[in-house]
């Protein structure tokens, strides 16, 4: 295994995972989200360990972060033969998927707002076509 900063997560990095997931992120996604914000280049098998992830876990957490362009593959070519190894790296700075990540959160804010007043709209329409109908029924 290469030399990686630490074995493990810290406490730190382990309350920033948490953060990432009350946010929104998937947990496995978060951890490597924190792990690639080292700004070093690391392979599935590097995030792996680190992470204490199954390869699947990584590869879905990976997938993940590509479809959200946050991070960007390197093939590095070996130099015994050999399948490439994929390197991976951060593609935003943390500014810009914090920055992301908050226009998400307020986009869905807004959204389940108007829902809401919608709802508040139909069930004032609807209140007003049932006093209707029980007075003609009354009368």
């Amino acid at each position: 295994m290469r030399n990686l900063p630490s074995l493990q997560f810290s406490n730190v990095e382990e309350e920033i995972t948490e953060l990432f997931w009350d946010i929104g992120l998937r947990k496995n996604t978060a951890r490597v989200l924190v792990l690639t914000l080292w700004d070093i280049d690391l392979t599935a098998r590097d995030m792996e360990r680190v992470c204490d992830l199954r390869q699947p876990e990584v590869s879905i957490a990976l997938t993940d972060l590509m479809k959200r362009k946050w991070i960007k593959v390197v093939n590095q070519v070996m130099v015994n033969k050999g399948r490439p190894v994929k390197i991976y790296r951060l593609a935003k700075s943390l500014e810009q998927i914090l920055d992301e990540l908050k226009g998400l959160i307020e986009g869905d804010y807004d959204k389940k707002s108007e829902e809401i007043e919608k709802v508040r709209e139909m069930m004032k329409k609807q209140s007003s076509k049932n006093n209707i109908i029980s007075t003609d029924i009354s009368s």
